[in-house]
């Protein structure tokens, strides 16, 4: 028996493909025009074919000649920089034999850049994180111009890239897509641990050398970072919408599953090719991308994804805005604590149940589209599996019915909270975003004076001179996209996760954004219009008293519309002196920012209020 779809999962649904009727259209258009029978490099000038395998061994040239066998594209993120993405160094040898063991071949399309937020928080090489995610989108695409390829793999895990890997494979989205995980490093120093030894570390309590060995503790070895952060988050959505196989996001990198797990995604891509109408854009569409939103909502993930996830369905030719996810989020109940919404790691989370028990109770309660599309075939109930070594051979088997961890992981009968923990907040500030499934109930309301700042070290220099005793709401402009890149914010959080445990009312408005990992301290973030388009923000005066409550998604500046009217906004410094490392390699891409309609650029998707 289907259980019945919740009415605003359908609602929020269809309006959604309501208003992307003509813009859907239009892109199904391109991949009706793009589709041909056949490998794609069948008929290919011989030069052409000459360059694409010049480099391949002799057997491999041999197949390729025959124009019949596929040949799969990787488009890889790997550096051995960031932890999650060193174990991708060996893959593409390995790709390449699993490809070869089912008569196919496969090459390295291309690299995309993948920096680090981790290493980049603070410094000025955070202006150009968010910016990446479109250089990424447009490298990918690049790598696939070839015309050579007949499925393509992804390889990729944290913060933009995968929303950039996924814009870009959606411009070839005529070609199957399969993303294939690192998986997240084992558990180290707990992030409750981690967290403390950083708010000491503010208070001047303990040294450098205290605060690095912890974070060494904490961030140990090969594999994604363990707190459910952006990077994480984009693994979940990856399986809810399923381009990841089956339970694949969370099994730790160098285990013989997480081997057999890679080998299996080849042999899929190679099927794929084979199969008519596989292609990822068709497997996207408006139900795979609010299945995505609810998946989100009901583990606390990253705000991020309030800005990548509208971009990635733009790139589809679907239209989604903020008032989807504020409406998903009042129906949508909370089922995860995973850090910074809890103490446990996503390590903890895998073991009590992880997205194959997570998807079966959403399913369950008709809060997930059943009827879609994954790379296993139609149907979403596919995912309600774990996978398994069966005598040294990959399978997949029901999970457990109840959680493993009810710390954790909760069925939907008794979710930690009713709703999701994404609030859209209004107000004559604008809009923004707060994220409450970390905020204690009692931190939810704060109405203060304001303390106006342009950059995220004001305000640990006022602290560290004792300056900010006192209630007050943090408010950080001129950090939005046309600003300086909209660079994340996470420096703050240990400033003013220190000052409300001593009992002051803290808060933050801002058109920047937090980290994915930040949570307990109540943040309006991505308030828009930014303040360099002439938003409420830029006329904040220090001193002025600004409510911001999250249960009844109000943020409000109690200065009166007439007054509000006259002030004349200060003009910010965005001459070169004032420039950080990305802000002369921004400055066309603002200009387009600047101009654009309707939040059709990528980065500004997130304003669009249809």
């Amino acid at each position: 028996m289907t259980t019945p779809l919740n009415p605003t999962l359908s609602a929020v649904t269809q309006r959604i493909e309501q208003r992307s009727v003509a813009s859907r259209a239009a892109y199904l258009q391109v991949l009706t025009q793009a589709k041909k029978p056949g490998p794609y490099r069948g008929g290919m000038g011989c030069a052409n074919a000459a360059h694409a395998y010049a480099a391949m061994p002799a057997n491999d040239k041999l197949v390729l000649r025959q124009e019949r066998q596929p040949n799969v594209g990787v488009i890889t993120a790997y550096n051995d920089m960031l932890s999650a993405h060193q174990p991708y160094e060996h893959y593409p040898e390995k790709i390449r034999a699993a490809a070869r063991a089912v008569g196919a071949t496969a090459q390295v399309a291309g690299g995309v850049p993948a920096m680090c937020d981790g290493v980049t928080q603070g410094e000025d090489g955070m202006e150009l994180s968010l910016f990446s995610r479109d250089v990424i989108a447009l490298a990918t695409a690049v790598g696939l111009s070839h015309n050579v390829f007949d499925a393509a793999l992804f390889l990729g895990v944290c913060d933009k890239i995968v929303p950039g890997l996924f814009m870009g494979a959606l411009q070839f989205g005529h070609l199957p897509a399969v993303f294939v995980p690192a998986g997240p490093m084992t558990s180290g120093l707990s992030n409750d641990d981690k967290s403390k030894v950083r708010q000491q570390y503010a208070q001047g309590l303990v040294d450098r050398d205290t605060l690095l060995a912890a974070e060494q503790a904490a961030y140990h070895s090969a594999g994604t970072c363990t707190f459910y952060g952006t990077a994480n988050s984009n693994q979940m959505l990856m399986e809810i919408m399923g381009l990841h196989l089956p339970g694949a996001s969370f099994v730790n990198p160098g285990t013989p599953l997480r081997e057999a797990l890679t080998t299996a995604a080849v042999q899929r891509a190679v099927e794929l090719s084979q199969t008519p109408n596989a292609g990822m854009g068709h497997q996207i569409d408006a139900k795979v991308i609010v299945n995505g939103i609810v998946g989100l909502l009901a583990t606390g993930g990253s705000t991020n994804h309030t800005m990548h996830l509208i971009a990635m369905a733009r790139a589809a030719g679907l239209i989604v805005n903020w008032d989807d996810f504020s409406d998903l989020s009042a129906c949508v109940p909370l089922l995860a604590r995973v850090y910074p919404n809890g103490s446990a790691d996503v390590n903890h989370f895998q073991a009590a149940g992880g997205m194959g028990f997570l998807i079966a109770q959403l399913l369950g309660v008709g809060l997930l589209h059943a009827d879609v599309h994954t790379l296993m075939g139609h149907g979403l109930q596919r995912y309600t599996v774990e996978p398994w070594l069966d005598q040294g051979q990959l399978a997949w088997r029901e999970v457990p019915t109840q959680s493993g961890d009810e710390a954790v992981l909760r069925p939907a009968s008794r979710p930690f909270s009713a709703d999701g923990g994404l609030r859209l907040m209004k107000g004559n500030l604008g809009r923004a975003v707060v994220k409450v499934s970390a905020v204690k109930p009692e931190h939810r309301l704060v109405r203060a004076p304001a303390l106006v700042m342009t950059d995220q070290k004001q305000l640990a220099e006022l602290f560290k001179a004792g300056q900010l005793e006192r209630d007050f709401v943090a408010v950080l402009r001129n950090q939005g996209p046309q600003a300086n890149g909209m660079p994340e914010l996470h420096k703050l959080t240990p400033v003013l996760g220190v000052l409300q445990d001593k009992g002051y009312k803290v808060a933050l408005v801002t058109d920047g954004r937090m980290s994915g990992a930040s949570g307990k301290v109540p943040a309006a973030i991505h308030v828009s219009p930014e303040a360099v388009d002439g938003g409420a923000i830029a006329k904040v005066r220090d001193g002025d008293m600004i409510t911001l409550d999250c249960d009844a998604q109000i943020l409000q500046l109690e200065v009166s519309d007439a007054e509000l009217a006259a002030r004349v906004a200060p003009t910010p410094d965005l001459s070169a002196n004032q420039r950080g490392t990305g802000r002369d390699l921004f400055a066309l891409f603002r200009d387009h920012a600047a101009h654009a309609e309707d939040g059709a650029s990528p980065l500004l998707s997130h304003v669009h209020h249809a």
